[in-house]
C-alpha cells in the first residue's frame, strides 16, 4: 500500500488524470448488464381485450403473492395459474366472466354475454365492434359486476364524451383519464359527466380490489417518452425500475401518438369517436444492456415468451402503438385475524409477498417487511410493537392488556 502511494505521488497531475480515465474506461468496458425481474408472474393469452388480459396477469400475480381472495374460483384449486391453457382456461373469468365458465350456470349472464356482440376465442369475435351491447338489445338488466373487465369499463358503450376523446368503449377496449401535463393522478375517480357509473382503468382496478375485500393505491401517469409530455415530466425508466425493485408490476397503455379517437362501424352503428387502437401490457422487470440501452421486460397479453422492448417513443413490438402512459398498482396489507389468549395476542394479515430476481447475480430476494403498530387512542400517534418481520403473522406476549387500535405497516423495500 505504501509503495503504491509513493508511485502516485511521483506522477505528474496530467499522468494521474490519464490513469484514472483509463481505470474508468476499463470499468465501463467490464460492466455487466442488468437483468432484474419479479418471479412467478402469470402469462395469459389474449382473451376479451388487451387491458382485460393485462389486468388478469397483474391480479393473478397478486393472487399468488399475498392476496389469496383475488381469485377464488374452481380453476387450479383457487390459486391463479401461470397460464390459461387447457385445464386453466377458467381463470379468464377473473377479467371477463361468461355464462357456463368457471362454475357459472349456463343461464347466467356475464361480461362477455352483456358487452360483446359475439365472441369466438379463435377469431376474437366482435373485437372493435360498435354494435350496441347485447343487454340493451335484449332489454334486460346488466349483470352485477363480477370481474375486472366490468369494473374498468372494458367493452362497455354506456358513456359519452370520455375526457373529450371518445364515446364509450367498443368491444375489447378500455379508457384512461390522463393528466395531460404528465403529472401523476393518484386514486383518481372520473366525474359523472360521461355517465354513471363513472369508470376508467385506474378507478376500476381500485374499485375491483375493494370488491374483493382489500384496498389499493393506484396512479396513472403519461410516459416521459410520450412526445406530448414536456421535457422533465412524465413516468421515466428510472421510475419503472423503482416500481419493480419495490415489488410492483406496472401496466403499460399503448396508443398511437395524438390519435384520441377514430371512425368505426357502418350504417346506424357508425361511431365518429370510437376508441383508437390500444394495447395493454404488463412490465414486470427491466434489462440494461452492457452499452446502456434500457429495456422493459413484458407480459405482452399474447403469452409470447421472453418479451423485451426498448424504452423508446417509437412503436413497441414492431407493430404495436407507442407507449402513452402507465398505471401503477399498490395493494395494501389487511389484518385478517386477531386472537387474544391469556397474556398473548396473535395477529395475522395478508399483504404483498413478491420476490425479485437478478439473473446477473443469480440472487432472489424477498422484498416486503412488516411491523405491527398500536395506539391507545386514535388521537395519539401509532408506535411500533414487536420486531420487524417478513412473516404474515406475529404473536406478542405480555402485551396490550389495555384496549387500543392496531395496524400493519409495510416497510418500503
Amino acid at each position: 500500500m505504501c509503495a503504491r502511494r509513493l508511485l502516485l505521488t511521483k506522477l505528474r497531475p496530467a499522468e494521474i488524470l490519464a490513469l484514472i480515465a483509463g481505470i474508468l474506461a476499463l470499468a465501463v468496458e467490464l460492466r455487466a448488464d442488468v437483468d432484474v425481474y419479479l418471479l412467478d408472474v402469470p402469462d395469459y393469452e389474449l382473451f376479451a381485450g388487451y387491458c382485460g388480459t393485462a389486468s388478469g396477469n397483474l391480479m393473478g400475480y397478486w393472487d399468488r403473492h399475498g392476496f389469496p381472495n383475488f381469485y377464488t374460483g374452481p380453476t387450479a384449486n383457487g390459486i391463479a395459474p401461470l397460464n390459461n391453457y387447457a385445464g386453466n382456461v377458467g381463470i379468464r373469468s377473473l377479467w371477463a366472466s361468461r355464462a357456463g365458465m368457471d362454475g357459472m350456470a349456463t343461464d347466467q349472464y356475464g361480461h362477455i354475454d352483456d358487452y360483446w356482440a359475439f365472441y369466438d376465442p379463435r377469431t376474437g369475435g366482435s373485437y372493435d365492434s360498435t354494435l350496441p351491447d347485447p343487454y340493451l338489445i335484449a332489454e334486460r338488466p346488466e349483470h352485477s359486476p363480477d370481474c375486472i373487465g366490468d369494473f374498468i369499463g372494458l367493452s362497455q358503450r354506456k358513456w359519452t364524451n370520455l375526457n373529450n376523446e371518445c364515446d364509450g368503449n367498443i368491444d375489447g377496449s378500455a379508457f384512461v383519464y390522463w393528466d395531460s401535463t404528465g403529472n401523476r393522478r393518484n386514486n383518481f375517480v372520473p366525474g359523472s359527466d360521461a355517465g354513471v357509473p363513472a369508470r376508467d382503468v385506474q378507478s376500476g382496478l381500485r374499485e375491483w380490489t375493494q370488491w374483493r375485500g382489500y384496498d389499493a393505491d393506484v396512479f396513472t401517469q403519461l410516459a416521459d417518452i410520450n412526445p406530448t409530455v414536456a421535457v422533465g415530466q412524465g413516468f421515466t425508466f428510472t421510475n419503472l425500475k423503482a416500481e419493480i425493485d419495490s415489488g410492483y408490476p406496472v401496466l403499460l397503455f399503448l396508443q398511437p401518438t395524438n390519435q384520441f379517437h377514430r371512425v368505426k362501424g357502418t350504417g346506424d352503428n357508425v361511431m365518429s369517436n370510437a376508441n383508437p387502437t390500444t394495447v395493454c401490457m404488463l412490465a414486470y422487470g427491466y434489462y440494461i444492456s452492457d452499452d446502456g440501452i434500457q429495456y422493459a421486460r413484458l407480459r405482452d397479453s399474447r403469452a409470447t415468451p421472453e418479451v423485451f422492448n426498448e424504452w423508446t417513443s417509437g412503436n413497441w413490438q414492431a407493430s404495436d402503438p407507442p407507449l402513452r402512459g402507465v398505471i401503477a398498482y399498490h395493494p395494501k396489507p389487511k389484518i385478517t385475524s386477531f386472537v387474544r389468549t391469556n397474556s398473548s395476542l396473535t395477529l395475522a394479515w395478508q399483504g404483498p409477498a413478491p420476490e425479485l430476481y437478478s439473473s446477473v447475480a443469480g440472487l432472489r430476494t424477498g422484498l416486503h417487511h412488516y411491523v405491527i403498530e398500536r395506539t391507545p387512542s386514535l388521537d395519539q400517534p401509532f408506535t411500533q410493537i414487536g420486531a420487524i418481520t417478513t412473516n404474515r403473522s406475529m404473536t406478542l406476549t405480555d402485551c396490550c392488556n389495555d384496549s387500543g387500535f392496531f395496524r400493519i405497516r409495510m416497510l418500503t423495500p
